[in-house]
Parts: structure tokens; sequence; C-alpha cells
């Protein structure tokens, strides 16, 4: 749709940024806090780049109020950040550790202060070590019970100030490489496994949703998806099927769960057929539908385009780029079913991800005519080489370039009647990404945090935070 004239930002509009707690906090053994599954696993060597930790990560633990009087200073809306379980129940559940309750607590009220809206995200991939070593953790139904009482004594303790809530970050990335790929802990291959974890993670989501209708009424809560729209390559239909089988088991697999508690028809019976779909018991699916979110998450970073992928012959796992080498990754795929293919169309950042602002349109189009619910973009944004220059400048003006035009596609898409309810920036400040470490800056503001040498963790702002500044403050571009 080409619109002669575009709908405006709603007035209430959450111009926000967002972080997750391994990547930004450290202080990752102090006042109580127990050990996580990524505390654990980013010490195995080779696993993360220059065997970078989250042990200090950007301190935000000490420096918050720094951090939040920065946010205050270019006027944002909202801050959407995750608490970290083990802060809370160092051992998965039991005792409170009322030190980590008393620090997200402090968080909160700096937040209010200056008037921006807390996002809080219930689990952003740091679980527990305890409970993975008594029982899997996500491997095991009684994750479910323990995950709802964490989330539950979070509710008790914060429902009177957080209005949105995000139950799971990209429920679809932390089982795939932690369960498919082994990139992430607990760095298993095991793909009949890896349904059976999702579907525990379904049941977890659906439990916490129900728990928070009972605790926080007039809250509003969502699972955050990460979203790739899938393309046809060409308009060959052996092709068309190929995205299609992306879209239903990249995509639909999840967001279906999440909006009717039920899985797409097609998937399950080709994951039946292959003797990989999960242990459903009794019960499961009416818990699922009383699972419905008030919103979905979009986490959206880019599209990915599809061929045809013989049965014989085909290709199978790629290779992710994780250097920063730009044209290192390469094309993966499930044989019978769909490879990914170069759209060629499209820019790639250094680490090989699509620039496609109209893939963020698309993907806000097809969750609101597939599931008619409201969109927290929970996520979006672009890692790359930051250089900081003399006088303390970082000119990063290709982030700027990348953030207007997603910033335009989302307005495009709500005056195509998309509902948004916001736009967080991935990231506020620069932190550890994940398998990157700190090469790869997300940040508005930027971190003196490298992964060699003693830094002084300054807060510098770059060129894009006076940029979203100014939109803020405009409520458009």
């Amino acid at each position: 749709m080409i619109h002669k004239t575009l709908k405006p930002f709603p007035p209430e509009f959450l111009w926000g940024a967002a972080s997750s707690a391994y990547q930004v906090e450290g202080a990752w053994n102090e006042d109580g806090k127990g050990l996580t599954n990524w505390d654990q696993f980013v010490r195995i060597p080779g696993k993360t780049f220059k065997g970078t930790t989250g042990d200090v990560a950007v301190d935000h633990y000490h420096r918050y109020q720094e951090d939040v009087w920065l946010m205050a200073e270019m006027g944002l809306k909202a801050y959407r950040f995750s608490v970290s379980w083990a802060r809370i129940f160092p051992n998965g559940r039991g005792t409170v550790n009322e030190e980590g309750i008393e620090f997200y607590d402090r968080l909160m009220n700096e937040l209010k202060k200056y008037h921006i809206e807390p996002i809080l995200t219930l689990y952003h991939w740091d679980l527990p070590q305890a409970l993975q070593d008594e029982y899997g953790g996500w491997e095991s139904r009684r994750i479910i019970e323990d995950f709802t009482n964490y989330c539950i004594e979070l509710f008790k303790s914060f429902g009177d100030r957080v209005k949105y809530w995000v139950s799971l970050n990209e429920q679809n990335i932390f089982t795939s490489h932690g369960y498919v790929y082994a990139t992430h802990p607990p760095g298993v291959q095991n793909e009949k496994l890896f349904y059976q974890v999702n579907h525990h993670a379904n049941l977890a989501n659906a439990s916490v949703i129900k728990a928070f209708r009972r605790h926080v009424p007039n809250g509003k809560i969502g699972p955050s998806f990460a979203y790739s729209p899938a393309y046809s390559a060409t308009s060959k239909p052996e092709d068309i099927a190929a995205a299609e089988n992306a879209e239903e088991l990249n995509s639909h697999w999840w967001m279906d769960i999440y909006a009717w508690g039920k899985y797409p028809k097609i998937a399950w019976n080709y994951l039946a057929e292959k003797g990989l779909a999960p242990s459903v018991e009794e019960g499961d699916f009416a818990l699922l539908k009383e699972g419905r979110p008030d919103f979905i998450g979009l986490n959206y970073y880019q599209s990915t385009t599809f061929e045809m992928n013989p049965l014989d012959g085909g290709v199978g796992a790629g290779e992710m780029n994780t250097t920063g080498m730009k044209g290192t990754s390469r094309d993966s795929g499930i044989p019978g079913l769909f490879k990914t293919t170069v759209n060629p169309n499209l820019d790639r950042t250094n680490w090989d991800w699509n620039i496609d602002p109209q893939g963020l349109r698309m993907a806000l189009r097809r969750i609101t005519n597939r599931y008619d619910l409201p969109i927290l973009i929970s996520e979006n944004g672009l890692g790359e080489y930051d250089k900081l220059e003399v006088n303390n400048v970082i000119e990063d003006d290709y982030r700027i370039d990348y953030l207007r035009s997603h910033v335009s596609a989302i307005q495009e898409a709500i005056s195509d009647g998309a509902e948004v309810l916001g736009y967080c920036v991935w990231s506020f400040t620069d932190l550890l990404s994940w398998l990157n470490g700190f090469q790869k800056r997300y940040g508005l503001v930027y971190v003196n945090q490298h992964e060699e040498g003693s830094h002084d963790l300054r807060r510098i702002k770059k060129k894009s935070y006076y940029w979203y500044k100014q939109v803020i403050a405009s409520n458009s571009l």
C-alpha cells in the first residue's frame, strides 16, 4: 500500500530502548545472586569471542543511576530490561534473595522518578544453573511450577509499578541455539529434545500469563518473539512452497501457540511423521488456550529469503557469522523443506544480517492479520563496529540511517492498520553481545568496554543518541 498521507504516531507511543540482565548488569556473584547457565557456559573455551564473559558486562548493576539519568536526558518514554531469575532465587526456587528484589526496586523507582515506563522481561535466557543441574532446566516439566512461582514473586513485588511485562524473550532463539546448534547453553544437539523443550516453555508461558491475570489485573503481558518474515527467492512455485514451509516451522509454530493455544497442522503433521513432535499430556492444550497474551512482542532484525531444498543432497546446517567478517556466513536449510539464500535486493551488515526495513512492515502486517493482537516492538537495532573518535565523538550515521528507515516502516504499518504500542531500540547502552563480545555494538550510548586490557566503562553519547532524542521529542521523524 502506498499512502498519500501517513497516520501520525499515537500520542501515547512508547519510544523506548532495551537491554537484558546478563548483557549489562555484571555483578555476577554479588549480593546473593546465584550462578546462571550463562555464567557457566561462557567459561567453556571457544564459546564466546575472545572468551568474553558477563562478569562485569557494562556494570549497570552499580551504574544504573547514571544510565537512567542518560535515559531521562534523552526523553526516553520506556525502558525494557530483564530480571535475573538467579538474583531473586539463587537456586531457582526456595528462599527469596531480598538484596535482588531491592536492586530492581531501586531501578524501577529511579525510572519512575523520571517518568520512564518500565517494561519488565521475566526471562531473557539466564536460567539458574541449579535447575539445569537438578532436572535439566527446560527439559523437564518441573520448570513450569518453578518459573511460575518466580514470576508470581515479581508480580507481587513490582505489579504496583509495572504495567507492561514480557514473559519469555525469543523462545525460538534460546531453544534452537541451546538444543539444535549447541551454541548457547546447555550446548546440546538433539532435535527431538528441542521440540519437547519448546513445549515445556509454551506451558510455562501460559501458566505465567494465567497467574498474571490474578496478580496484576490491570497490567499487560506477552512474549517477545524473534520474527524473521519468510520471502520466496523467486516466483517459482517450489520456492514459494519453501517460504511457506519456513513461515510455518520457523514462526507459526510459536506464535500460533501464543495466540491460539494450538500448533499449526501442517507443521505438526510433518514433525509427527519424523518422530519429532513433542509429547503432550492431558490438560496441556487447555492450559495453552488460557495463555492468550495482551500483545505480541516483536524482536525484528531481518527478513530471510528461502528457496527449494531437495530431499536428496539438500543443504543442512550452515554457518553463522560471529566474527564480523562480512561474507563468512553460510546458507542453511532442512532437506525437503527449505534453504536460505542471499537476497540480492538487500544490503547486509558486517555480521551478514539483511538490512530490510520493509521486512519490519511485513512482520507487523502479518502479525496483525493473523493474530489480531497489538504489537510491542521489543527489539530492533543495528550491531556494528563503532569507533571512538577524538573529543569523544562516535559518528554512527549508519545506525541513524538504519533506525530512521525502520521507524518510517513502522509508521507505514500503522497507516496500514497495525496497532503498535511502542518501539524499543536495541540497545540503550552498548552491551555484551552474547557470542560476539563487545566488538559488536548496538547502543545509543557508547561504553568504554573491550575484550582486552583495562577500561573505565565511561558512557559516551553517540550521534544516534541525539537523533533519537529529537524523534522522541517530536513524536515523529
